[in-house]
């Protein structure tokens, strides 16, 4: 059974971190739908006046982030003592876990392109302890296909295979077709599948989907992608529906209020790190 659309979001535009510009796709209105995938910016700017102010330190607890920089960089320091660099296809993959604190400068680049999404942790792992691991060009294969190529960012294509999530079973994608391309990809039947379009139009299941924008697909046994213009470029991501509560504050998500304000008083008297050092 082929894949059909269910839900078109196109982000808005705002503003996060000391001033960063950026376009917020998913976010609290979409858990639901879109679960374990909580939240998706997308970034795309060639002005560093709206970017370079980047993310002062800040804490995170129940989730995973997952920035891909396409185009330009982002340097990462924590508290679990790494400090690092990712630019140009590379991804910042970070558990948080029982709580983390970090930074995310972004300095100037000729284009800065990417986005950053939050994959919910199961609730038996919201504890788990703490991990940043950077995927440079070199851990990420590429497979060339008719008309374009993909990358695989995480999980497996056939027999090519990229970083394994170590939480929540995860597959990421990124789908480049030229003009008349198209590919089909075969599917778990249940899983929880997303499609972006990060860079220009494409045509999802014979549908043309505007640049920006995030498409929940019914379940089913495979999907077609097609080019729109000149060329797509699309990031395919797909997992498992966690289907259970969510409690989210600000960086925090967890599954009850109750333990939302265990973190905020953690928080605030100093216990929140769990493991690691101060920053």
């Amino acid at each position: 059974m082929k894949r059909t659309i269910t839900q078109q979001v196109t982000g808005h535009r705002t503003v996060d971190g000391a001033g960063v510009s950026l376009v917020r796709v998913l976010g609290h209105d979409t858990v639901q739908a879109f679960d374990p995938i909580l939240m998706l910016d997308s970034f795309d700017s060639t002005n560093p006046d709206e970017y370079t102010a980047g993310f002062p330190l800040h804490p995170h607890r129940g989730i995973e982030t997952i920035s891909y920089v396409y185009k330009g960089k982002m340097k990462h320091k924590d508290t679990i003592g790494n400090t690092d660099t990712v630019s140009d296809g590379e991804v910042q993959w970070m558990n948080s876990g029982s709580g983390i604190m970090h930074a995310e400068e972004v300095p100037a680049a000729d284009r800065l392109l990417g986005v950053q999404l939050w994959l919910n942790l199961p609730a038996a792992q919201k504890m788990s302890s703490p991990t940043y691991r950077a995927l440079h060009v070199e851990d990420i294969p590429e497979v060339a296909i008719e008309g374009g190529r993909i990358r695989v960012l995480a999980g497996a294509y056939g027999e090519v295979e990229g970083h394994k999530s170590e939480h929540l079973p995860f597959t990421y994608y990124d789908i480049h077709l030229t003009k008349g391309a198209k590919i089909g990809l075969p599917t778990v039947h249940d899983d929880s599948i997303m499609l972006f379009t990060l860079k220009g139009e494409a045509i999802i299941d014979g549908v043309v989907v505007q640049e920006k924008t995030a498409v929940k697909l019914s379940e089913g046994d495979s999907i077609l992608i097609e080019a729109a213009g000149d060329s797509s470029q699309v990031l395919f991501m797909a997992s498992r529906a966690l289907k259970e509560p969510v409690a989210w504050a600000g960086p925090i998500v967890m599954n009850t209020q109750e333990e939302l304000a265990q973190a905020s008083r953690e928080l605030q008297d100093g216990t929140f790190i769990k493991e690691g050092m101060e920053y």
